[in-house]
C-alpha cells in the first residue's frame, strides 16, 4: 500500500514539474542593442517581454551599448567564439560583416509576404552582394527640425528649402538677438558627424567612391565640408556642435536653445513631449534641404537591421525573435519613436495620428536616402573622414587638404 502511494506521489511530482527545473525546455538567446536614438531601452525591453510571453520557451537576455560601441562589441564577441545570437547592425556594416562571416545569410528565410510588404528602400539596409543578412528594423534618416515660435518671432514664414536659405534664416535670427547660435549639429569625432556630412554630400550631388577609389575630396564632397566649416566659423552654428552627439542636439533643441537642428526621427515626439521639453507644440520638421540647381531635398540612409551571428547556437530561436521585433504589429505599436518598415503602415491612422507633419517629411526624406559608402573597409574610411572634419572645423587644415589626407588614409 505504501509503495503504491509513493509511486502515485512520485508520478504526480513529475507531472507537476516539481522534480524538473522547468516544466518546459527553455532556450536562452543573447541580443545586443543600442542605447541611444530610435527605440528607447525601456521600449526594447517591453518588446522582448511581449515576445517571451508569446514564446515562453525562449528567454532573451538583452544587452545595450552606445552606438559607438556596437560594431566593436559585435566583432570582438565573434572572435571569442561566443556572445550574441542577435545583433543590431548599421546599414554601413553588411559588406564587412558578410565578408568576415559575422552574420548569417538569411535570404532563404525571407518570405514573399516580407518581400512585398516591406518598403523597397528598407532592404538596402540588410542586403549585400545579392544576399540578405537580416531584417530591416529601424528605417531612418535625418530631418531638419525647427522651432516654429522662433521663426515666427524672426518674421520667417516658411522653413528653408535650401542649405543657403538655412544660413540666411539663421543669420536673421542671430541679428535679431533671438538666439546667439541658431543651428545645432552632431559633429563630434564619431559616426554622427559622417551622417551629417553625408546629408550634405547628397545635397551637393557628391560621391564618396568612384570605381572603388575615394572621390569625396573634390566636387560635392568638398562643397559639403566647406559648408560645414563656413556654418561653424560664421558663428551661426553652436560651437559645441563639434563635441555633440545626437542626444546632445536633442537636449539643446528641446531646451529652446536652437532654431534649427539636424536629427533622426525619434526627436520629433520626444521634443513634443511637454514633460521633458520646453518647445512642445512648437516643433516643426521638414526634409533636410537641397541645393539650388542640384537637389530638392537631402537625406542620409541611417537605417539599421537585426541579424543572426554566425556564432549563434540557436539560429531558429534568434530568427523567431527577429521576425517578432520587425513585425508590422510590433512596429506600428512603437511608431512614435521609429517609423515602420511596412508600406501599408503609412495608411494606418493609428500610426500617422499626431505625427502627420513627420510622415509628410518622411515620404520625401526616406525616398531620397543617400548611402554612406558600401565597402568592407568602411570603418577605416569613416575614421579618416571623422578626423578630416574635426581638423577642418578646428582650423587645423583646409577642407581640401583634410579630405585629401582622408582619401590617403582610407585604406582604399
Amino acid at each position: 500500500m505504501l509503495k503504491s502511494i509513493s509511486r502515485t506521489l512520485l508520478g504526480a511530482a513529475f507531472v507537476s514539474g516539481a522534480f524538473m527545473p522547468h516544466a518546459f525546455a527553455e532556450t536562452s538567446i543573447n541580443a545586443l542593442f543600442m542605447a541611444q536614438a530610435a527605440y528607447s531601452e525601456a521600449d526594447v525591453r517591453a518588446m522582448a517581454e511581449a515576445f517571451t510571453k508569446a514564446n515562453p520557451d525562449i528567454k532573451v537576455n538583452l544587452e545595450f551599448v552606445p552606438y559607438e560601441g556596437l560594431h566593436d562589441k559585435t566583432v570582438l564577441a565573434q572572435g571569442s567564439g561566443g556572445g550574441y545570437d542577435v545583433v543590431l547592425f548599421d546599414v554601413i556594416w553588411p559588406a564587412e560583416y558578410a565578408s568576415n562571416k559575422v552574420l548569417v545569410d538569411v535570404s532563404s528565410r525571407i518570405t514573399d509576404e516580407m518581400k512585398k510588404g516591406v518598403l523597397p528602400g528598407a532592404w538596402t539596409t540588410v542586403n549585400y552582394d545579392g544576399k540578405s543578412y537580416g531584417m530591416p528594423w529601424i528605417l531612418d534618416t535625418k530631418y531638419l527640425f525647427y522651432n516654429k515660435e522662433i521663426l515666427e518671432k524672426a518674421g520667417i514664414k516658411t522653413p528653408p528649402k535650401t542649405w543657403d536659405e538655412l544660413a540666411e534664416q539663421a543669420k536673421i535670427i542671430k541679428d535679431k538677438g533671438l538666439l546667439a547660435t541658431p543651428i545645432s549639429w552632431s559633429w563630434s569625432q564619431a559616426e554622427a558627424a559622417i551622417c551629417d556630412y553625408t546629408t550634405l554630400v547628397s545635397a551637393y550631388g557628391g560621391e564618396f567612391l568612384k570605381d572603388g577609389k575615394p572621390a569625396f575630396q573634390s566636387g560635392g564632397g568638398l562643397d559639403a565640408l566647406n559648408y560645414m566649416v563656413t556654418s561653424y566659423t560664421s558663428g551661426l552654428t553652436n560651437p559645441n556642435s563639434k563635441e555633440f552627439l545626437e542626444e546632445d542636439v536633442r537636449k539643446v533643441f528641446q531646451n529652446g536653445e536652437a532654431a534649427f537642428a539636424l536629427n533622426w526621427t525619434y526627436m520629433y515626439n520626444m521634443a513634443n513631449d511637454p514633460k521633458d521639453s520646453k518647445v512642445a507644440g512648437k516643433v516643426g520638421v521638414v526634409p533636410a534641404p537641397g541645393v539650388a540647381g542640384k537637389s530638392e531635398v537631402s537625406a542620409v540612409n541611417g537605417s539599421m537591421g537585426l541579424g543572426i551571428t554566425s556564432a549563434s547556437k540557436h539560429p531558429e530561436e534568434a530568427w523567431k525573435f527577429i521576425t517578432f521585433m520587425t513585425s508590422q504589429e510590433t512596429q506600428n505599436q512603437y511608431a512614435k519613436l521609429s517609423l515602420p518598415i511596412w508600406a501599408s503602415s503609412y495608411d494606418d491612422p493609428a500610426v500617422t495620428k499626431g505625427q502627420e507633419e513627420l510622415i509628410a517629411a518622411a515620404k520625401l526624406g526616406l525616398a531620397a536616402m543617400y548611402p554612406r559608402p558600401t565597402t568592407p573597409k568602411y570603418q577605416e574610411l569613416s575614421t579618416a573622414l571623422q578626423q578630416a572634419i574635426q581638423e577642418s572645423l578646428l582650423g587645423q587644415a583646409k577642407p581640401e587638404d583634410a579630405l585629401k589626407g582622408a582619401a590617403e588614409n582610407s585604406g582604399l
